[in-house]
């Protein structure tokens, strides 16, 4: 086990899969030379080279289309969007083309192409570089959707995405790529630095399964479900105001693992959505109306929803944009209020 932060944890995988399997190729703008904008790539350039490393031009619709066309072929490519709001153009690609190429072929062809993208606030990148489009592509037949919150996870899950046969949309919460996170004080709703080291993650190759849920703490008096950033926010706040609450990080939003998201609100009669992209339409929507159907009896509270707001991202108020931790605690006691 190495200590590693969330980036070192990706790059990791990478070179793992890289090692072990020559059909395994990273691309996308800056990936190579460069190790990419976030340093995720560095050194696969040297170790690997150019044609297993490449640098592609600024063009998102044709990266993914010619990873298409590699995945067809026998290879697995693995993209690099530089930011989950460059997604934009290649949404074609991805919904037309990717998601769908197993099914309009009868299982003839398919495609093994995992598009990663760093996602959510954390660098002040304002409306244009701090977006959370998870909701967009779990509403999509033929994706699987991931999002990592911690060093080991990242590394475990991008494995089983890269060795999946199936095309995955891999966010990356640049929040929590490099360590500590700018976040609020429960008490005072100051913001600041907190303390999140680095994660213990193994050198060797280890997969986690795409579909299992994680409860990172149990609890009896209310489930929190949770991804991403929000997973440490979350964790903070409950531990801040002493409530026994069970605590999930979904991993992986599609698929779902709704066994375990309905035996602990079957526990607990109430439940807490969190997530960083805008309220409506977004991902906690489906998550409440799945609860709700699979829950509806043992419910003894309305479902919360703690999100971020329906404006674009801002870059000068962008910690109040975020849901935080008085956010967090405000809507569990709102559920334990109901007897």
């Amino acid at each position: 086990m190495t200590a590693m932060t969330m980036v070192q944890a990706i790059n990791s995988a990478l070179d793992c899969t890289m090692a072990r399997d020559p059909n395994v190729l990273v691309m996308g703008e800056d990936v190579g030379f460069f190790g990419g904008v976030f340093r995720c790539t560095e050194g696969l350039y040297e170790k690997y080279g150019a044609h297993r490393a490449l640098d592609t031009p600024i063009a998102e619709g044709g990266i993914v289309g010619a990873a298409i066309g590699m995945g067809v072929n026998g290879l697995r490519p693995v993209v690099e969007m530089q930011f989950a709001d460059y997604i934009y153009p290649a949404i074609d690609q991805i919904i037309s083309e990717l998601a769908r190429l197993r099914h309009r072929s009868g299982g003839e062809f398919w495609a093994p192409v995992v598009v990663r993208a760093p996602c959510g606030g954390g660098i002040r990148g304002g409306q244009t570089h701090s977006q959370s489009p998870e909701g967009i592509f779990t509403h999509v037949c033929g994706l699987k959707t991931v999002m990592p919150s911690n060093p080991y996870d990242a590394k475990g899950l991008l494995i089983s995405a890269i060795e999946d046969d199936d095309p995955v949309i891999f966010f990356e919460p640049k929040r929590i790529y490099n360590g500590p996170f700018y976040g609020h004080d429960s008490s005072t709703g100051a913001v600041g630095w907190s303390s999140h080291p680095a994660g213990e993650v193994p050198e060797e190759h280890y997969r986690i399964p795409l579909g299992k849920a994680n409860v990172l703490r149990a609890g009896s008096a209310v489930t929190v479900l949770t991804y991403g950033t929000m997973v440490h926010v979350a964790q903070a706040a409950v531990e801040a105001c002493g409530i026994d609450a069970e605590l999930i990080d979904l991993r992986s939003l599609l698929p779902l693992d709704l066994d375990t998201v309905a035996a602990s609100v079957s526990k607990t009669g109430r439940c807490v959505v969190i997530h960083e992209a805008t309220r409506t339409s977004g991902y906690g929507a489906e998550l409440i109306a799945e609860v709700q159907e699979e829950c509806f009896w043992h419910l003894r509270a309305p479902i919360e929803r703690v999100t971020g707001w329906d404006t674009p991202y801002p870059h000068a108020f962008e910690w109040e944009y975020f849901p935080s931790q008085r956010r967090i605690i405000e809507a569990l006691e709102r559920t334990l209020a109901f007897d």
